[in-house]
């Protein structure tokens, strides 16, 4: 069902997915200032990331929470004291309507709600694995290397899923990003939050948009990420995280 601030999927999986930059929806009385032409780019929203948890989450029958505000309107993947969590500036684009923006309404009318729906799909469910999809650019406007790889597992210090996902990725031929094209080491939140403080398998998927900006490419992707998915959680029992 689709409410105000978070979209729900139910499922049978004890595989639970995450989408935190899935919409690009501004809600109304805010104005950010900024064109459709912006709001269409990746500093707004993860493209293809909200198409492609759906397709997973039917796919494997899965729960699923997917937020629906705009990264640009709150980054419901930053912890609430970052300095990005209302960004006046990404990539290089200037996001007028922040630069007064009252942090603290903010956290509590989109950021805290949407946190508190995943915790309660937890409660529910009692996942026995957390997955978190996003999507990458292949290069950002600002500069900087292109970025290689197909796919990226992110991990913090629980590589219990991270590194069976990482296997299986690379034996199918492709060009997988170990903790890249960012680190989970330095940027985690929800999964630190809702994974590793709870004791829960986790991992962060990060696909390259190109890659998932169309109906073939969702499909193609659910494909790969479906069979990887499930091949980790019935791995869960052998792995030993490693020592960090």
């Amino acid at each position: 069902m689709q409410l105000e601030l978070a979209e729900f999927i139910d499922g049978q999986s004890d595989i639970l997915l995450l989408c935190d930059h899935a919409s690009d929806r501004v809600p109304p009385r805010i104005d950010l200032k900024v064109g459709l032409d912006v709001m269409r780019k990746h500093i707004a929203v993860d493209i293809g990331a909200g198409a492609l948890t759906r397709c997973l989450a039917k796919r494997l029958g899965s729960p699923a929470v997917l937020a629906t505000v705009s990264r640009l309107v709150i980054d419901l993947h930053r912890e609430p004291d970052h300095a990005g969590l209302i960004p006046t500036i990404s990539d290089g684009h200037a996001i007028p309507g922040n630069v007064r923006a009252d942090r603290d309404d903010r956290i509590a009318r989109f950021y805290a709600p949407y946190h508190d729906a995943i915790d309660s799909m937890i409660r529910s469910h009692r996942p026995r694995m957390i997955a978190a999809v996003h999507s990458f650019t292949p290069c950002l406007e600002t500069g900087g290397a292109d970025r290689p790889w197909q796919v990226g597992i992110l991990y913090n210090r629980d590589d219990r899923a991270a590194r069976p996902a990482i296997r299986a990725l690379v034996e199918q031929g492709l060009t997988v990003g170990d903790n890249e094209p960012y680190s989970g080491r330095l940027l985690n939140a929800t999964l630190n939050r809702h994974g590793e403080a709870k004791g829960i398998p986790c991992l962060s998927i990060e696909v390259r948009n190109d890659l998932i900006s169309d109906a073939a490419g969702i499909a193609r992707w659910c494909d790969i990420l479906s069979d990887m998915l499930s091949n980790v959680r019935n791995s869960l029992a052998f792995e030993v995280p490693s020592a960090t």
